[in-house]
């Protein structure tokens, strides 16, 4: 199998129009900013207030640049270990946080210190875990990125992180080792603060999720041969139903349960969906209700009203919902968009159940309503952010063509970005070899930045048919343009004033979007795919970002050195497997 495709990449320093995309989804009503009207001083947040917070800051603070300091501690006390589950009926081996399954929800409010201690307590695996979208500011080395930020965490070791939690809103926390993550190795965070429209009640994480019967390690022995593997379910807040009637296989036990939530008639939920996903992109409903949107990733938005919500793998959507509806169960639907997801044997009911106070214990027997399939993120002239920040224009027409090739030898699949396929050493990371002086390698793919709070751009185009959920690290890009088609800088129709900012987005198959960030942030910052198996084939780049105030703020005293020097035992121990791909993904012969 050979497949080629393009990625132009422009990273030019320097110091407007509406951006029309060629997808459609049924949205209407997107409220004027006027809408969001400043309150006075001392408005504090509450069910009719949820746009004020401290009495200080309030949905319309700036909290790239003015974020509360609280004093508060949030401490946690996590351990990645082996653990046998069937959440949907089927029992597998699984790795999990605290034998739990999604990991434990992580709880701050904006402005707090966030204390985790990790406690690797699996046989074989090492670990990191990375705090996605969490942006980190001078706090690179927390940033859980193994090969990049740090040496992994060997088993019997631990490691504790801490950051300050600068923004709000909702996000999820994963193992960046190997396809840890898809194992089960993941959970939410939810940091409180302001809103951009009022609710009553919230009813915290929906974890979307995609569900694989054979453990992932495994598949991932097979993926150079036999492709991108088929998944057997999807699962709702870490459960769901499959059907063992029939199988004579004694791992399918049954009794797997939907998941369920209550409503009370009359009220205002928030609902904060996360797309947890190994390779599937969802459109999530609700049977007979609309839902308003207030929060893309990490960045409060001018609400808007659809009907469905499309989501990406690593995104994060937060949504009012009004329990408007007659008494009754209603479904709650993930629908798998086929076209950019892996083949699932149960696509059509991976769903829960939202029930009113008072209606029978029994399953919903509501419709669906028609959604249309597609990979498309959500329109991006309704994700309009609250704090309006506009972007310096650039002649985009300075750029770097880089090549992308897919290609498979010795059974593995090689993703390459510009002949450079992502491979790094775990007992070396970037961090380090900045630390030391040390040039890294090609394969570590490493793009300078200097230049303080200059702007980079970044053009990113493909002529497969494939979609890709581009993450950034330590950063919320801009998304300047979005569309499918061939890139030309001469013609295209970009944003630059107030554009959505967000730390995933899909790159459409045989199409193109066009990021801009703002070097606010020294640090090595990992940008990659996040679809598992593709950053395991080494789809990633990394920026290195204002060197020398990096510099500055970092030393590999302490925690940093101590992790490497018993990553570096235990690698010396001959216990672990070799390398055998990116080392940002590993693919291990021994499953756990």
């Amino acid at each position: 199998m050979h497949l080629t495709a393009r990625l132009a990449a422009a990273i030019l320093v320097t110091t407007a129009s509406a951006l029309h995309s060629p997808f459609k989804v049924p949205t209407t009503e997107v409220l004027a900013p006027a809408l969001i009207p400043r309150q006075t001083s001392n408005c504090i947040n509450s069910a009719t207030t949820r746009t004020c917070w401290d009495g200080v800051r309030d949905i319309h603070t700036d909290y790239y640049t003015d974020f509360p300091l609280t004093g508060n501690v949030r401490e946690y006390w996590l351990s990645v270990e082996n653990s046998t589950f069937a959440p949907d009926g089927y029992k597998r081996t699984m790795l999990t946080f605290n034998g739990t399954f999604p990991g434990p929800t992580l709880y701050a409010d904006w402005g707090d210190t966030v204390r985790i201690h990790i406690k690797n307590n699996m046989e074989y695996n090492g670990t990191s875990i990375h705090w996605h979208g969490i942006r980190q500011l001078d706090t690179n080395e927390q940033d859980g990125a193994n090969g990049v930020t740090q040496c992994p965490i060997a088993p019997g070791y631990s490691l504790t992180y801490e950051w300050n939690a600068t923004q709000y809103g909702t996000t999820w926390y994963h193992s960046h080792f190997s396809v840890q993550y898809s194992e089960g190795v993941a959970g939410a965070i939810v940091i409180n603060g302001p809103a951009s429209a009022n609710y009553d009640v919230d009813l915290g994480p929906i974890i979307l999720d995609d569900w694989y019967h054979s453990t992932a390690f495994s598949l991932l022995q097979a993926l150079g041969t036999s492709g991108p593997p088929a998944t057997q379910n999807g699962l709702i807040n870490g459960t769901n139903v499959f059907d063992c009637s029939t199988s004579t296989d004694a791992n399918c036990v049954g009794g797997g349960k939907r998941f369920v939530t209550e409503f009370e008639a009359g009220k205002k939920y928030l609902l904060r969906f996360i797309n947890m996903a190994t390779d599937t992109f969802f459109k999530v409903s609700l049977d007979n209700h609309n839902m308003t949107v207030i929060s893309t990733d990490f960045v409060p938005i001018i609400p808007y009203k659809t009907e469905f919500l499309s989501i990406g793998i690593g995104q994060r959507y937060e949504v009012i919902i009004e329990a408007n509806q007659a008494t009754d169960n209603y479904w709650l639907r993930a629908t798998v968009q086929t076209a950019c997801s892996a083949t699932n044997a149960n696509a059509l009911n991976i769903k829960g159940i939202v029930r009113y106070s008072g209606a029978t214990s029994t399953d919903p027997t509501t419709s669906t309503r028609k959604i249309t399939e597609s990979c498309a993120d959500e329109l991006k002239d309704t994700l309009v952010p609250v704090v309006v920040k506009d972007v310096p224009s650039t002649d985009l027409r300075v750029s770097q063509n880089v090549d992308v090739t897919l290609t498979v030898a010795d059974n593995i699949i090689l993703w390459t970005l510009n002949g450079i396929s992502g491979l790094i050493d775990w007992s070396s990371p970037t961090l380090l070899k900045v630390a030391n002086g040390q040039t890294y390698p090609e394969s570590y793919h490493v793009l300078n930045i200097d230049g303080t709070n200059a702007w980079y751009y970044l053009v990113i185009e493909t002529s497969l048919g494939i979609t890709h959920p581009i993450h950034l690290h330590g950063h919320d890009f801009y998304l300047i343009a979005q569309e499918t088609g061939t890139f030309n800088a001469s013609s295209l129709t970009a944003n630059w004033s107030n554009p959505p900012r967000r730390d995933v987005a899909m790159l459409p198959g045989n199409g193109f979007i066009v990021l801009a960030f703002e070097a606010d942030n020294p640090g090595v910052w990992l940008m990659h795919c996040h679809i598992a198996w593709h950053v395991s084939g080494g789809f990633s780049l990394q920026f290195l970002e204002r060197e020398a105030d990096l510099l500055s703020e970092f030393s590999t005293a302490g925690a940093f050195s101590d992790t490497c020097a018993a990553w570096n035992s235990y690698v010396a121990s001959g216990i672990d497997p070799p390398q055998e791909d990116s080392g940002l993904k590993k693919r291990l012969h021994k499953d756990f």
